[in-house]
């Protein structure tokens, strides 16, 4: 009688329900408690927020969330297997998921990816003081991983190709590029003499202390472009760090700010970013109008949606006339690994039609489009080439 009694307990704690789940048993003081514990988490959709604390009885009741303690009564109530797995299925609510992720505890459990970093840029400010340090860890987590699978195809892709715009066809012994001249001169090898005629010397263009391009990432920061902005503060850190580029990093939602300080630690970068809130493309494109100093030799980034709250129609103006100067203007509608984005159809058309390429990108492509772009070749062209689809 008392194993079928548990039994019953058991589905009584699983069904949940009280009176309604068909079991007939009643529950002592602490598997009441236990009962709670559960209804907060697993009720959580059908009464449309979490309700955890001491003026709660039964599972109803208006009691404030009380998450800390939630989880300490989990922690005393269940195995450490079973509180992981209610942590994990807690963080899958994204209303109860911000909440979670000021507990210090939580958020060292917590998976670090992009997503994760992107939160956490959403939350900024709102992160107590207790989980800050715990926060900084995950995101230099994260940013590790990424300098580490990124940085090194950015940085051969970049310098290739500025070393190819500014070869020396007349170099010194100590300017030669051996390699690149040996291929070069392979057909003048003489069989009886086992030697090349280098007819054609390349070297390395000469050092200059000016940058050779100036690049210029402008990023909306609204919360649909979380971890565009993540993977963009990361390319821009690793392009600051190469001398013949000029990097510039500006943020922006309905106000615009300028990073370009911060590329030199992409951790504050990004915690520098305030993801969320409106869009201004009018206002960012301006600023960057007043930062660029070498029209001819600037490639302008723009990552975002392209759905404008402010002034439209001096946003479209403003894309002519950066085109106009000469600037190499690109639109990026996402830079991530998440497929197809949303996007403002007709302004991508507009920037089509002004012959800026619009297309989304994978971080893994991203260093070939600047190293496109260095090169000054046919963006569409050769976007079609790697089976990219224009939307413009």
């Amino acid at each position: 009688m008392e194993k079928q009694e548990e039994t019953l307990k058991r589905w009584r704690l699983l069904l949940g329900g009280q009176n309604a789940d068909g079991t007939g048993v009643s529950l002592n003081d602490q598997e009441k408690q236990i009962d709670e514990a559960l209804s907060a988490l697993y009720d959580f959709e059908q009464r449309g927020k979490f309700e955890y604390g001491p003026n709660q009885k039964g599972g109803s009741g208006a009691s404030q969330p009380n998450v800390a303690r939630w989880l300490g009564d989990i922690r005393q109530y269940f195995p450490t297997s079973v509180v992981q797995v209610m942590q994990q299925d807690a963080l899958q609510k994204p209303e109860l998921q911000k909440k979670l992720l000021f507990e210090p505890e939580i958020l060292e459990q917590a998976t670090p990816d992009v997503h994760l970093v992107a939160t956490l840029m959403e939350l900024g400010k709102l992160i107590p003081s207790k989980t800050k340090d715990t926060a900084r860890r995950v995101v230099q987590k994260v940013v590790d991983e990424l300098l580490e699978k990124l940085s090194q195809n950015t940085i051969q892709a970049i310098t290739g190709a500025l070393n190819r715009g500014v070869r020396n066809r007349r170099p010194r012994l100590n300017e030669m590029d051996w390699p690149s001249t040996i291929r070069k001169n392979l057909r003048h090898y003489q069989a009886d003499y086992k030697t090349i005629i280098p007819e054609d010397l390349i070297g390395f263009g000469r050092k200059t202390r000016r940058s050779l391009k100036d690049v210029v990432l402008c990023l909306d920061q609204s919360g649909s472009m979380g971890s565009s902005v993540v993977y963009s503060g990361i390319f821009g850190s690793v392009m600051a760090s190469i001398p013949s580029i000029k990097t510039r990093m500006v943020v922006f939602d309905t106000e615009v700010v300028d990073l370009t300080e911060d590329l030199n630690d992409p951790v504050d970068l990004l915690f520098g970013v305030q993801l969320g809130g409106g869009t201004d493309i009018d206002r960012a494109l301006g600023y960057c109008q007043t930062v660029i100093q070498k029209p001819n030799d600037t490639i302008l980034v723009l990552i975002t949606d392209l759905y404008e709250g402010g002034n439209q129609q001096q946003m479209r103006q403003r894309m002519q006339e950066i085109v106009a100067s000469g600037v190499q203007l690109i639109c990026l509608l996402a830079l991530n690994d998440e497929g197809a984005p949303y996007y403002d159809a007709r302004n991508a058309k507009f920037l089509g039609d002004l012959g800026v390429p619009v297309f989304a990108c994978t971080p893994d492509l991203f260093p070939e489009v600047m190293a496109a772009a260095i090169n000054k070749q046919d963006l569409k062209q050769w976007a079609g080439d790697q089976d990219i689809a224009l939307k413009g």
